[in-house]
């Protein structure tokens, strides 16, 4: 469905009163991943360490430094004019804060009907009818169609931003953190609710997350994501239960369980994160690293490099 390949952004970091280029920062260095037709593909990792940038430069809403977003075979980067247009109905995204998200000006039955007047998909005498049917689909009821964002709970709001990503009969959605800003029981729901919708229509997501529990639930196969770059990528049986990357170790070992007579074992890792404008040398994590080798580690970062079928591991030492 949408090959990821060789990505690169790079942000020049400006100083001065002349705005003079004196560093770069490298927000996602060289990631490459397949995201299967009807799977879901979960991606978790630290805030900050390029998860959002990654789902703009697919989106096609930043231009990459390097590299290319093929979909259908053909790279989105290269797509003008109606091209480009047929492929914004076909990938679509659902955004973090479900308020912030949504005009506060428009009623929703503008919101959910706005994306179906510009491409034209059904006659304008038709819009209203297929924006309460979008609403019946997420479970909103049909007489809330005139009423504004801020009439509704935060779940309600969310639902409303599902809708609107849904009105154009995508084939891709891009999830980026669409349950963190809720409570944990209206979590639930949306989860279950996005199930429910891919399963009737078919759909692909990119469910981009920080809560390994929710990806664990959800997703298919996981990617782990560190300072720009990808460190382990497999199905998620595999990476929740043999994790290979000291960084995946840790980040599991971190995930609260709801179980309080079960004793778990902490990974500590050392020191803060690196400041992405100065990484480590070698292997970004080298710094962190609980096994790290100055002899392998500090040469280059590893590849990421197969260990089993599906399995992927930039380390060194577990390759």
């Amino acid at each position: 469905m949408l090959e990821v390949i060789h990505l690169k952004k790079i942000y020049p970091v400006s100083a001065g009163i002349f705005s003079t280029t004196v560093d770069s920062l490298k927000a996602v260095d060289d990631v490459s991943f397949v995201l299967e037709k009807g799977t879901t593909l979960g991606l978790v990792g630290e805030s900050g360490c390029g998860k959002t940038t990654l789902a703009r430069l697919i989106l096609n809403l930043e231009q990459p430094t390097n590299g290319k977003v093929l979909f259908n075979g053909n790279n989105i980067y290269e797509f003008r004019g109606e091209q480009k247009k047929q492929f914004r109905k076909q990938v679509q995204i659902i955004f973090q804060d479900p308020y912030s998200s949504l005009n506060p000006r428009k009623k929703i039955g503008s919101i959910i009907g706005e994306p179906l007047i510009i491409h034209k998909t059904v006659p304008r005498s038709e819009v209203a009818e297929k924006v309460m049917q979008l609403m019946e689909l997420v479970g909103l009821q049909k007489d809330q169609i005139s009423r504004y964002p801020h009439e509704f709970s935060s779940g309600q709001r969310q639902r409303i931003g599902i809708a609107r990503a849904l009105s154009l009969n995508p084939r891709v959605i891009i999830a980026d953190e669409p349950v963190s800003a809720l409570d944990v029981s209206i979590q639930a729901q949306i989860i279950n609710l996005l199930q429910d919708i891919q399963n009737r229509m078919n759909l692909t997501y990119l469910f981009i997350s920080h809560d390994l529990r929710v990806v664990q639930y959800i997703s298919h196969k996981v990617m782990v994501m560190y300072l720009g770059k990808l460190v382990e990528i497999a199905p998620k049986e595999v990476l929740y239960t043999h994790p290979q990357h000291p960084y995946t170790e840790a980040l599991l070992s971190a995930a609260p369980v709801p179980d309080p007579f079960l004793k778990k074992k902490r990974i500590l890792l050392n020191g803060d994160p690196p400041n992405p404008l100065n990484p480590p040398r070698g292997c970004i994590f080298s710094s962190r690293c609980p096994i790290m080798e100055p002899a392998t580690c500090l040469e280059a970062h590893p590849p990421l490099a197969e260990i089993q079928t599906g399995h992927f591991v930039a380390c060194y030492l577990k390759q």
